[in-house]
């Protein structure tokens, strides 16, 4: 089988050899396992850095890797006594024929001498460990060594590459004064470093291994030498790889029971990790039991929760269609003649996502719900990307960018989205301004058109950000949820007299019901079906429509007229469907009404 394509590695490689940059920062999936092919054998899975080490180990490069709670390690031990040698020439000023030509005279300082500076690397060496200031340091005079020439000759021939896991615990991100005086010490010497004239145009390299650039701190992070390579999440082809290594290496097992093909498997497994692969695949072949297509899909949903946070995401499955919502034969007939076939499309007439706007209590949600329920896709519901923590609103971004970049069809569901996705403007937050933006980037993002899908959901429309509003992202198609009228209207009302009233009633008593009803959302009608029910269990004589009628006047509407009023109107001006309107021929002159109406409101304080 074709072994994986890294392209990360490749664009990496390209941008050291290049000399493009010689600070990287390595982000996104750095947690995996990858692919490292064996010259007779089937290779074997690695984590990130000891699979950069193996690619990279070639004679021109000297690896030299550190991670905040162990030493500085050289990959190969000949290099270390490489750099010890260059170490003991740069200090002393002498090269190694001149320090055993002194050594043959018999000199005693130069004995003395060189014995010190070698005793004072590995001093340097042994202090580093667990000392991330010494640590970084040491590294920036070993990349000041080894740039370095002596009588002409340069100290190394080989250039240095400097791995750092765990580049934000080293490099926290945080403002200046709020760090520790160490922390604030370790981004001055990586700052001077990095930006130094003379390291950038050697041929050492430092590259920093962090999930996400922005829990770097942003002193060095947006240095203009720093470049970043991120890491995407596995493709099917590369889930298939490791389906077919991880059955071809179990010894002394029948391999992988399934319920399906290798490559059903791999298509399943969408938006996983290898390595949680691994462990799905583990544990089925431990217990001898067939792999079911439910659990893959359990641990696939498990595995982005526990990405992203219970609190950030949730797997929507209405378990009500189309055939559950009554009234609004305009809009269902609408959603299955041209919403559902172009949310499922992928190609390109594919919508890339639709706003749903309406007053509040207009059914909004539980339409959209059945909606979700129709497509046959995963459905995942965002609840609060924003993070209260410095730093963690990108990350968790990230991450959802990379988990919607590996599933194969996906539609983003976000109820009360005006206060999920916030504005641009000057006065918003820095962390809003760029989340906004970042969204709205992935909305109109050609490469997901097709592959994911944005369903927005909000009873104010006009305080989402124009720029999602606009065509190419939801502003393709903005559907009003209205109260209903007519028709519609008066399937509600028979709907809400089910299980109260044993009969079906007559146009007479519709229309009673209908002048005591004026002005009710669909919640209304479904807070009152659920009392009228009650109320039916309760009387043991039964209910006539004069009883009805007695309960419904009993209830006063909330004081919130005014608010409905105002989100329908911002509805109808936003709608992008004439025929989603309550006339499609509606002229400038009720548009312009309708505007008039909304700034009077305003005038009132509604907003």
């Amino acid at each position: 089988m074709k072994t994986p394509d890294y392209e990360f590695l490749r664009r990496a490689g390209r941008v050291l050899n290049a000399g493009q940059a010689r600070s990287l920062v390595v982000t996104g999936n750095i947690y995996d396992l990858f692919f490292l092919e064996a010259p007779n054998g089937d290779g074997e899975y690695l984590p990130l850095a000891d699979f950069l080490t193996a690619k990279w180990q070639v004679a021109e490069r000297i690896l030299v890797v550190y991670e905040i709670n162990g030493p500085i390690r050289f990959v190969r031990q000949q290099d270390l006594e490489r750099v010890r040698d260059a170490w003991l020439a740069w200090r002393t000023g002498m090269d190694a024929d001149q320090i055993a030509i002194k050594r043959m005279l018999s000199s005693k300082r130069v004995a003395d001498l060189t014995q010190s500076y070698s005793k004072d690397f590995d001093i340097n060496l042994r202090t580093a460990t667990g000392n991330p200031t010494v640590a970084l340091e040491l590294m920036r005079q070993l990349c000041l060594c080894s740039r370095s020439e002596l009588n002409g000759k340069a100290l190394l021939r080989e250039s240095l590459i400097i791995l750092i896991e765990a580049a934000d615990l080293v490099l926290p991100e945080g403002d200046i004064p709020n760090l520790s005086d160490v922390d604030r010490h370790r981004v001055s010497i990586c700052h001077d470093w990095f930006s130094d004239p003379g390291f950038t145009n050697s041929g050492d390299s430092v590259v920093m291994i962090a999930e996400s650039r922005s829990l770097l701190n942003h002193r060095v992070a947006r240095l203009p030498q720093v470049l970043e390579v991120a890491v995407p999440s596995p493709d099917a082809d590369t889930r298939k790889h490791f389906i077919s290594w991880f059955n071809r290496t179990q010894s002394g097992s029948e391999g992988i029971r399934l319920w399906g093909s290798q490559q059903d498997l791999a298509t399943a497994t969408a938006g996983l990790s290898i390595h949680a692969l691994l462990q799905l695949l583990k544990g089925a072949t431990y217990q001898h039991r067939k792999l079911t297509q439910q659990e893959v899909i359990e641990k696939v949903e498990e595995y982005i929760k526990s990405q992203l946070g219970e609190d950030i995401v949730e797997f929507k499955k209405p378990e009500h269609t189309l055939e559950d919502v009554i009234g609004f034969a305009r809009l269902k007939d609408f959603i299955r003649r041209e919403l559902i076939p172009r949310f499922g499309s992928r190609e390109e007439d594919a919508l890339p996502g639709a706003a749903v706007c309406g007053a509040i209590g207009s059914g909004k949600t539980f339409i959209f719900e059945a909606v979700a329920a129709e497509l046959d896709m995963v459905v995942l519901v965002l609840k609060n990307i924003r993070s209260q923590w410095f730093g963690q609103t990108d990350v968790l971004f990230e991450r959802l960018r990379r988990v919607l970049e590996a599933l194969s069809k996906v539609l983003i569901f976000v109820d009360e989205a005006d206060t999920q996705f916030g504005g641009i403007g000057p006065e918003t937050h820095s962390t809003e301004r760029r989340l906004t933006g970042k969204i709205q980037a992935m909305m109109s993002d050609p490469r997901l058109r097709g592959r994911v899908t944005w369903l927005l959901m909000t009873a104010r429309i006009h305080l989402l950000s124009p720029d999602i509003r606009r065509p190419g992202r939801v502003g393709d198609l903005i559907i009003p949820v209205l109260d209903p009228e007519g028709p519609d209207r008066d399937a509600f009302l028979e709907w809400m007299l089910r299980g109260a009233l044993d009969r079906k009633p007559t146009p007479g008593e519709l229309r009673r019901l209908d002048a005591a009803m004026e002005g009710a959302a669909a919640s209304t009608f479904a807070a009152l079906r659920a009392e009228l029910n009650a109320k039916a269990v309760q009387e043991e004589e039964g209910m006539d429509i004069d009883r009805i009628l007695e309960i419904i006047a009993d209830h006063i509407p909330p004081a919130i007229e005014d608010t409905r009023r105002y989100q329908t109107l911002q509805a109808l001006v936003n709608c992008t469907r004439k025929s989603l309107l309550p006339s499609p021929d509606v002229s400038p002159e009720t548009r312009e009404a309708w505007n008039e109406e909304i700034r009077t409101l305003e005038r009132k304080g509604i907003r």
